[in-house]
């Protein structure tokens, strides 16, 4: 037991009950922040140190996120349901130590339903919306497709049975307040989330892309930041600087541009998901392409051609894809609201009078402070690709969707065997008696 000071009151650390401080590595961070070295030699040391672990790991995820991303759709789609679900886990663990203290019944576990419930939720409204000419065919899968939002709600009512069954007299405020915390969590962690994989599905560069905007982003503030800052920027992160701010918008840009003329380049890259086997060293995948990956010409004025020639070789015209206008909008995103992605954890962790959410990547912290701005990134680019980018066009499992929903079996039956005569008056199929 360590004994009160005097004149300090036991509520001012939220991490110390009845006087006694709890064993945490969120309590040793605390400290380490409290007691910064004073030689300004062991402060520069200390500084270049972090600088060299924090480079080495970015390199490690960056070589580790082109090799996952060589698996193909589906191994992109593993990432991101790993990573938000450490991230799930990093952000509710915050509350579970005041738990356990208070030894409350079924806390982490249903912490732990009610995200598999939502995994079950949205992962199958994406399933359904995407491979519906897949599920709708299958006699197993079917009945889950038709009624999936209804079992989805009864799962939710089983979790919210059992929260309000797990109820404990004189811990109401605190296990309501951990309610909302989880549903808060889902919404901002597992709810973005989903928005990231429907653009895995639309074609790996509407991942890629977003990503890459906010990992240059972040690295070029980092860089900018270093070297010259000098005007902190906000005080929720106090290392943030103006300096770095700026610095990596222009940079950003810059790479926005021609990172997306290379992307687009790619078949592998542009095409939506026809088959979640296919990967980088798979059969080759070919699509029609969307109208914003084929560049267009655009005429220079004079004094533009005459600023060219000094650079580069004597031309009237350049060819830019729309796809690299479109960049410019998501880099701007990247570097001006984005980064408040990353803010607003900052804040969570001053509240909650921690350093860092983890310790699984050396040199950056958790997964979560790494992610922080992805998932507002990730969210924005499925509502921008949705509004001004995507081809609106009739597919085959709208179709059948159509019809299951809407044509009773004799009409469907009908619509069959109409289908079979015209296939045949075309020369599409051959002529067999398969009329029912």
């Amino acid at each position: 037991m360590t004994k009160k000071r005097k004149g300090v009151k036991n509520h001012e650390n939220p991490l110390e009950q009845n006087g006694e401080e709890l064993p945490t590595k969120v309590n040793d961070l605390v400290k380490s922040e409290e007691t910064p070295p004073d030689d300004p030699s062991q402060q520069m040391s200390q500084k270049w140190k972090n600088l060299t672990v924090r480079t080495i790991w970015t390199f490690v995820m960056i070589f580790g996120f082109f090799a996952i991303l060589a698996l193909g759709h589906i191994g992109v789609i593993l990432l991101v349901i790993g990573i938000q679900t450490m991230v799930y886990n990093e952000v509710i663990a915050i509350a579970h130590v005041p738990s356990k203290e208070k030894k409350l019944p079924w806390f982490k576990q249903l912490n732990w339903y009610f995200l598999f419930s939502t995994y079950y939720f949205l992962y199958g409204e994406s399933i359904m919306y995407y491979f519906k000419e897949v599920v709708l065919v299958d006699a197993v899968l079917l009945p889950f497709a038709v009624h999936h939002r209804f079992i989805s709600f009864v799962f939710y009512c089983i979790g919210f049975v059992f929260f309000v069954a797990s109820l404990k007299k004189s811990h109401y405020k605190f296990q309501f307040s951990q309610f909302a915390w989880t549903h808060m969590t889902l919404l901002l962690v597992v709810g973005q989330s989903h928005f990231i994989i429907n653009n895995i599905i639309e074609g790996l560069i509407w991942f890629v892309l977003p990503v890459s905007l906010v990992i240059c982003n972040d690295i070029f503030a980092y860089i900018c930041g270093f070297f010259w800052g000098r005007t902190p920027l906000i005080k929720l992160s106090p290392k943030k600087t103006w300096e770095g701010f700026v610095g990596a918008l222009i940079c950003t840009i810059i790479f926005g541009f021609f990172w997306s003329s290379l992307l687009r380049r790619w078949d592998y890259m542009i095409c939506p998901a026809q088959d979640l086997t296919t990967t980088a060293f798979s059969g080759k995948l070919t699509c029609e392409p969307n109208p914003v990956f084929i560049p267009q010409r655009y005429d220079l004025n004079p004094w533009l051609i005459g600023l060219f020639r000094r650079f580069f070789k004597e031309s009237r015209s350049i060819w830019i894809a729309p796809l690299q206008w479109h960049v410019l909008v998501m880099a701007c995103f990247a570097s001006l609201i984005a980064p408040f992605g990353g803010f607003f954890a900052s804040g969570v962790k001053r509240a909650f009078k921690i350093k860092d959410f983890g310790h699984s990547i050396p040199g950056h912290g958790g997964i979560t402070d790494r992610m922080d701005c992805q998932f507002l990134m990730g969210f924005f680019s499925y509502v921008y690709y949705q509004s001004f980018i995507k081809m609106t066009s009739l597919s085959v499992g709208t179709v059948l969707h159509t019809i299951i929903n809407s044509l009773k079996p004799q009409d469907q039956i009908e619509l069959f065997n109409r289908l079979n005569q015209y296939l045949i008056s075309q020369g599409l199929l051959e002529e067999k008696e398969i009329t029912i």
